[in-house]
Parts: C-alpha cells; sequence; structure tokens
C-alpha cells in the first residue's frame, strides 16, 4: 500500500464505522425511553463494578465522539445520573477530549483539502478568529458552543493547530459546559423513580441552579478579558 493510501485508513475506519452504526441503529439505544427501562440495571452495574463501569463509560463515549453520532449530551446527562462529581465531569471531559482528538487526527491526513473544500463555508467563519489567536479562539469555540462539537474538532486541523493546543484547550474549554449538564443529570434520578415524562424543568433544583449560575458568571468573566485583552491589543 502506497503512503497516500495509508493516511486514507483512520479516516476510512471512522466514516465505515459511523455509517455501521447508523445503520444498525445504535443511537436508538440512547434515548430516555431505553433508560426509564433499564436504569435499575445500569445502577446496580455502576455499584458493583466501580472501576470497569467508569472505563466502560469512557470508552463508549469515546467512539461516539470519535463517530460524531448525535448523542453526546444524552451520555452527558447519563454520566451524571450515574456517577458523583467531579468523576462525571471528568468522566465526560475524558471521553470528548479524546474523541475529539481522533477526529482532529485523522483529518490531518491526505484528504485534507477534500475535506476543507466540503466544509468551507463553516470554516470562513472561522478563519478569521484561528489567524488572530488560535489558542483564545479554540478556548472561545469549547466555552461557547456556537459551532458543532464535530466541525470544532475538524477546523483545528486545517489551519495548522497543534495536537497538544487542540488537546488542553478542548480539556479546559468542555470543563464548565460539561459540569453543568451532568449536574443536570443528577435530577435524573427523581424522574425516573416517579416514572415522570422527561423535561428539562424537572432536573431544576437549587444545586442545579446555583451550578448554572456560577458556570455563567466564569464564562462572562473569560469573555469579558478576551474582550478587554483584544480591545488593548487594537488600541495600541
Amino acid at each position: 500500500m502506497t503512503g497516500y493510501g495509508r493516511h486514507l485508513i483512520p479516516l476510512g475506519i471512522l466514516i465505515a464505522a459511523a455509517l455501521i452504526a447508523y445503520y444498525l441503529g445504535i443511537t436508538d439505544y440512547f434515548t430516555y425511553q431505553q433508560l426509564k427501562e433499564h436504569h435499575h440495571q445500569l445502577v446496580v452495574f455502576v455499584s458493583n463494578h466501580p472501576f470497569s463501569a467508569p472505563l466502560a463509560f469512557m470508552g463508549t463515549y469515546i467512539l461516539i465522539a470519535a463517530l460524531s453520532l448525535p448523542v453526546g449530551l444524552y451520555l452527558t446527562l447519563l454520566a451524571g445520573f450515574l456517577f458523583e462529581q467531579p468523576y462525571s465531569t471528568i468522566y465526560v471531559v475524558i471521553g470528548q477530549a479524546l474523541g475529539g482528538s481522533i477526529i482532529f487526527l485523522a483529518a490531518r491526513t491526505a484528504l485534507r483539502e477534500f475535506l476543507r473544500r466540503k466544509v468551507r463555508p463553516f470554516l470562513n467563519k472561522m478563519e478569521k478568529g484561528f489567524h488572530e489567536n488560535a489558542t483564545s479562539y479554540m478556548l472561545f469555540l469549547r466555552l461557547v458552543p456556537i459551532f458543532p462539537f464535530w466541525l470544532v474538532n475538524l477546523a483545528p486541523a486545517f489551519f495548522g493547530i497543534s495536537f497538544f493546543t487542540f488537546l488542553w484547550t478542548t480539556v479546559v474549554g468542555v470543563i464548565p459546559a460539561t459540569f453543568m449538564f451532568t449536574q443536570f443529570g443528577t435530577g435524573l434520578g427523581s424522574i425516573l423513580e416517579t416514572e415522570q415524562d422527561f423535561s428539562w424543568r424537572a432536573l431544576l433544583n437549587t444545586d442545579v441552579l446555583i451550578a448554572i449560575g456560577a458556570l455563567f458568571f466564569f464564562i462572562g468573566l473569560y469573555l469579558t478579558v478576551l474582550w478587554w485583552t483584544r480591545r488593548n491589543k487594537n488600541l495600541s
């Protein structure tokens, strides 16, 4: 196999695996109805397997993130339901960072130019931010998810961002939102036990509201510092 052909293997595997997952209906298992039916078994499994259960969860999250299957939010809520803080947040962050890294590394292949053309309309909106300050912009994209998670995993590869920068900004940037949604997930237990229908309002309690308030405070603080830094840079 030529060097070009070897470069195609990682991305080809991801695409094939994603198609197989959709064909087999894997995402159908990640629903609230499925959780209602099996939440007792999941709780017992986590209780009986304190080491393998987190590994199984993180492995699942890495796979889901790498294949860009649209069930990441579900898994994040599930983490909050199954694991205590800060472990639920840690497990999700690891899953997002490693799963996203797989996409990032796969994008840096011989198909780089092909993929760049396919997502060019989105990349045009990101180009200025990456060229001005790639690190700050990566943190901003992770803290404020205005673009899909899969696109923020791909785009840095096209703009020459180093893997180290990609990894640490992903880890740091996703922590606030991950913490918020895992906190939401802690409220799933009461809904499942009373067999209520799922609703975001039902997940709210005092602890969750405090966590959300803290989240937005820190995001606002970061954005204020970023704005002030750019303002002073433009004035100098």
